[in-house]
């Protein structure tokens, strides 16, 4: 299944039809046990996952969401030296996903976004005149996908509640918006620092190591939230990653919707002098030597 829930849009020998379409479209297709190409999709995988994918298979198996990560995921670059990805690591010394089984997916009621979506690409696109995301779709179409022949049309949009993409999408919404923030914004933010990039990688994909981050002292010596709201980020995971994505927002990009403490604000305040100063420092020094290169030309 070469499907990934954020795709660029289509170029050529990619199996993603080049047209877009809204909810409203209608396709022809019917996955069903008992067709010849049964399986065949989860024979040959390269599935990115969403937080929310993680969260519950996470929760599916009953493990950490470290021990989940390392024992059936792989990272990956979304762009180069950019923000991380995580796919689904197929079988040992094979392409198949590790859920496939005769019957079918060992974790259907849990599979990923991206197996939800197929044979659709979701593609989430936002200009820069806008302040959210909108969704359009386009149609993947592999050759060994007998799906399409089979006589059922139905609409985008009811495929989507069929497949209980509702819920999947709006708990991942906050993460894809993260991902299309960093990519509009280019090289006005910069290159991310090696500790924006694990940062964003354990809030966004290792929950249980976020929750201990979050639950730390040190974490409240610098974000002053109210007891009760932290109690609740802090006992429901869906709840602790929606603020992960605020976090992200606040760390990343400067969107500051969660308090800092006076004594944290001071602080930073004064590292920011500190840092100013010292390339103030550093600029003056070097124009110094300049002026002394200058002057002590040969005589």
């Amino acid at each position: 299944m070469n499907d990934d829930p954020i795709k660029n849009l289509p170029f050529p020998g990619n199996p993603v039809v080049p047209q877009t379409f809204d909810e409203s479209k209608i396709i022809q297709f019917h996955c069903r046990k008992g067709i010849t190409c049964w399986n065949a999709c989860c024979s040959n995988i390269d599935i990115s996952l969403t937080p929310y994918d993680i969260l519950r298979l996470k929760r599916r198996f009953e493990i950490s969401s470290g021990e989940f990560l390392k024992k059936y995921t792989v990272p990956y670059e979304m762009e180069q030296d950019g923000i991380a990805g995580v796919k689904l690591r197929p079988v040992e010394s094979g392409t198949a996903c590790q859920f496939m089984t005769p019957e079918g997916c060992s974790v259907y009621e849990d599979r990923p976004t991206a197996c939800r979506y197929y044979p659709l690409a979701l593609l989430s696109l936002r200009r820069q005149d806008e302040a959210t995301d909108r969704a359009s779709y386009a149609l993947v179409e592999e050759a060994h996908c007998l799906g399409h022949k089979e006589p059922r049309k139905i609409s985008v949009d009811a495929y989507r509640k069929e497949q209980g993409l509702d819920e999947y999408d709006e708990l991942a919404r906050g993460w894809r918006q993260l991902i299309l923030k960093k990519k509009s914004s280019g090289p006005s933010i910069g290159k991310p620092s090696k500790r924006s990039l694990e940062l964003f990688f354990m809030v966004c994909y290792d929950i249980d190591r976020f929750s201990q981050f979050v639950a730390s002292e040190g974490f409240s010596d610098i974000y002053d939230l109210p007891p009760e709201e932290l109690k609740n980020i802090l006992c429901e995971d869906v709840e602790l990653m929606q603020f992960g994505f605020r976090f992200l927002r606040q760390v990343l990009f400067g969107e500051e919707t969660i308090t800092l403490r006076q004594e944290a604000t001071q602080e930073r305040r004064a590292r920011h002098l500190e840092r100013l100063q010292r390339i103030e420092t550093e600029a003056a020094a070097r124009r110094a030597m300049e002026q002394d290169e200058m002057y002590d030309g040969p005589d």
